[in-house]
């Protein structure tokens, strides 16, 4: 079989990965692992890094999530829901660090060290202390209004007193693992189909048309970023930040590190990597990020991903089971399905 060309090669990349990308996002239900579509992308990024012409304006490398559901109001963000670029090991974690530390003319800076939650990222406003709207992010631009839905989470303030009058913070809304578990239970008990993850399942949950199912399913939020500066100029650093958010009543990890170091950083992963499974929530990495916001600023955004920030993600997880039985979805079409149960593991 002949070799593909780099412009080739990206293509069918820029489809494959468009294609996980509206499976995953969109639909909820992806049909590859996280290490999997990593490795495309970063397949996709060197073509197009060696080859700058191949680089185009709808590239998977150039966007974040997937379009809104027409089922849902559009909103558009006040400032872009980012992505975050990736270190899979020290090497690639000690490499960003030189690369800030490099923009910054070798200047010293803490960083925050923040579990990574596997859920689904939303933006909330507040209008003179009142929650006034609930975004996903959507394509990173344009996100859908779900605050319906978002209200029902008992982790997230309906009101929040000293706000300035218009505040808006973005968190990580997830299923915990308990809860997980007892609507798997509940499903086979029926016979029915279970669910494959928590991420996943939350974030349908949050899609859901029907707020009573949203709410039936407990869900929960971490804050992790102030997203607008209006009156709270004296805030000087996202640990800071934090800090404040936790006083007006938000739901701030507690696990979260302010650190001076990349040791301390390493430290901080090691520990949760070998304690990740005792988490009451699923968590597949560690966000590190530069504190002081006038730094955040200088470094600012390349692409779609801020270069202040990087996701220090957890090797992937791999596990033998059993094939139960193959059963068959019939489509609208009548198009005839096939899928894999499973012995849990």
């Amino acid at each position: 079989m002949a070799q593909l060309s780099p412009e080739q090669r990206a293509a069918e990349l820029r489809l494959e990965l468009n294609f996980h990308n509206h499976r995953y996002y969109t639909l909820d239900d992806p049909v590859i692992s996280d290490a999997e579509y990593d490795v495309l992308l970063r397949e996709l990024r060197a073509i197009e890094a060696e080859h700058p012409g191949l680089l185009t304006a709808d590239s998977p490398t150039q966007r974040v999530g997937g379009d809104p559901s027409p089922a849902f109001d559009e909103v558009e963000h006040s400032r872009p829901m980012l992505s975050l670029g990736n270190a899979f090991d020290f090497d690639e974690l000690a490499a960003w660090h030189r690369r800030v530390s490099g923009l910054l003319d070798g200047a010293d800076f803490q960083m925050v060290c923040e579990l990574k939650i596997d859920g689904l990222a939303v933006n909330l406003t507040y209008e003179n202390g009142v929650l006034s709207q609930g975004a996903t992010r959507g394509n990173g631009v344009t996100g859908e209004d779900v605050t319906r839905n978002l209200r029902t989470i008992r982790s997230i303030p309906l009101a929040v007193e000293n706000a300035p009058s218009h505040l808006e913070v973005r968190g990580e809304v997830y299923l915990p693992v308990a809860e997980f578990r007892r609507l798997n239970e509940e499903r086979a008990e029926r016979g029915e189909q279970l669910y494959a993850n928590p991420r996943n399942t939350g974030a349908g949950s949050i899609r859901q048309l029907d707020p009573k199912i949203t709410a039936s399913r407990n869900m929960q939020i971490w804050v992790y970023s102030l997203n607008s500066s209006e009156g709270v100029e004296f805030i000087q650093s996202h640990w800071k930040a934090l800090e404040w958010l936790t006083d007006l009543g938000f739901r701030i990890n507690p696990k979260n590190r302010l650190c001076s170091s990349l040791e301390e950083v390493e430290d901080y992963y090691r520990y949760w990597l070998e304690r990740r499974h005792d988490l009451p929530y699923e968590a597949d990495g560690v966000v590190v990020k530069v504190s002081p916001l006038q730094m955040q600023d200088q470094l600012g955004v390349v692409g779609r991903e801020p270069r202040w920030a990087v996701a220090y993600k957890f090797p992937a997880e791999r596990a033998t089971t059993r094939l139960l039985e193959i059963g068959i979805n019939v489509g609208r079409t009548g198009s005839l399905n096939p899928y894999a149960i499973l012995a849990p593991v």
